[in-house]
């Protein structure tokens, strides 16, 4: 609610700015505000949602996250034939729509059972696990046994862990901070921002002159991110988290090097002034043609794969004690690359062309090699479940079977587990 309040301020500042310092004073406030949300959202739906519903969950924060991206290329192309300062003003200001929405709704929502358990509401923790997974009824098997697992890991972390970020350096996290960081890096690092960011400026390279076409090309990149987000929706929690990342990553990179080859030849054609294409049998507008479609492509390998992935992952692997510092340093780890990739794209387009997507294509092939060997598969686990998961070996080739054997404290010899009986009567006294 903070997060969306601050938004608003943001979007207000930039409808009404008069001035360039004004807008990016704006900016800076909204910045402020998608920072702090994108970190909170995340942990708040992997903390609400079931097990088997948990990759569903996020990849609907995905897709809402690229209906948005499609409004709002389609609001940029219906102001383009808008003349004077209404051309930029009406698409700052319908920002404020959305955080207003947000801000009002929240109050709705229920606190997060395991963040009420942390600060000893177990009794509103009760209420809330009722009201998420049994349609109220508080009394329901599956709540009471989601709270004494909840309560049980909680304790544990308590007795034995210190909550501070020098743990996420610490063994057994640190190879949990590495995956959480390494997979926001990688995410970006897929050129997703380039392509949508400055898809534009690849439009226009490819022959496309007016702004009203490469305004049209801009919508329609974003209504094929949105509608190829909707497979990861419906059956990432059957898939998984592994093999959704491997065939994206492939066909991300089979697409860049596809892409590559066209431009390449896109350019020699054009420097030419030739009619027919030496590789592909193409002339200048088939080749430009088919290029653009390889962009649509890559969007569309991403939209179902990194980017449901690539929040859902760090959110769901860190222990409660430290999920809200690790998304921190994860969801920062995630702008500071955004920044690199926003900030050279325009640069690296200008001086290395067709080269970039090539290296695009190198980079998803090392980001294979590292999840095929390092990832573990995160499907079905409850969240108290990742401390037995993340427990093996650092390689990935453990069956998260295992995980489930060993994560129930009750089946431990550790003295800081609590049985069902005890937990309600620790909640009646904190009650």
């Amino acid at each position: 609610m903070l997060g969306a309040l601050v938004c608003t301020i943001g979007s207000g500042v930039q409808f009404a700015s008069i001035s360039r310092a004004m807008l990016i004073a704006g900016r800076f406030v909204n910045g402020l505000a998608i920072g702090f949300l994108s970190n909170v959202v995340p942990i708040y739906q992997s903390e609400m949602s079931p097990p088997g519903s948990r990759g569903r969950m996020a990849s609907l924060q995905q897709w809402a996250i690229t209906w948005g991206i499609f409004l709002a290329f389609g609001i940029d192309y219906g102001c383009s034939y808008i003349d004077g300062a209404r051309q930029f003003r009406l698409p700052l200001g319908l920002q404020i729509v959305p955080s207003i929405v947000l801000l009002f709704t929240m109050a709705f929502m229920p606190f997060s059972p395991r963040w009420l358990v942390a600060h000893g509401y177990v009794g509103d923790a009760r209420q809330a696990l009722g009201r998420l997974r049994a349609y109220g009824h508080t009394s329901a098997p599956e709540v009471t046994e989601e709270l004494r697992l909840i309560h049980q890991a909680i304790t544990f972390e308590r007795a034995t862990n210190v909550s501070s970020y020098w743990e996420l350096l610490r063994r057994p996290n640190r190879r949990r901070t590495l995956i959480g960081c390494g997979i926001q890096f990688m995410q970006q690092f897929t050129g997703i921002n380039t392509l949508m960011l400055y898809s534009p400026t690849i439009f226009r390279n490819l022959g496309l002159g007016s702004v009203q076409s490469i305004a049209m090309c801009q919508a329609i990149n974003g209504l094929v991110n949105v509608s190829s987000t909707v497979p990861a929706i419906l059956w990432i929690d059957r898939w998984g988290r592994r093999p959704t990342l491997i065939v994206g990553t492939v066909l991300i990179a089979v697409f860049y090097l596809v892409l590559a080859l066209l431009i390449r030849s896109y350019d020699a054609l054009t420097d030419l002034a030739s009619n027919e294409s030496v590789i592909f049998n193409l002339g200048p507008r088939g080749l430009g043609i088919a290029s653009i479609c390889m962009v649509y492509l890559v969007v569309a390998s991403f939209a179902f794969s990194w980017g449901p992935c690539g929040w859902l992952i760090p959110s769901e692997i860190f222990p409660t004690h430290l999920r809200a510092k690790a998304n921190s340093v994860t969801t920062g780890t995630n702008w500071i690359s955004n920044f690199a990739v926003t900030l050279t794209s325009p640069l690296l387009l200008q001086i290395a062309g067709w080269r970039l997507f090539l290296a695009l294509s190198i980079v998803m092939a090392i980001n294979l090699v590292i999840i095929f060997l390092f990832l573990p598969e995160t499907k079905n686990l409850t969240l108290e479940e990742m401390d037995a998961l993340f427990a093996n070996s650092v390689w990935a080739f453990r069956s998260a079977s295992s995980a489930r054997k060993t994560s129930d404290p009750l089946h431990s010899t550790n003295d800081a587990t609590m049985t069902s009986n005890s937990l309600d009567s620790y909640e009646l006294s904190t009650l």
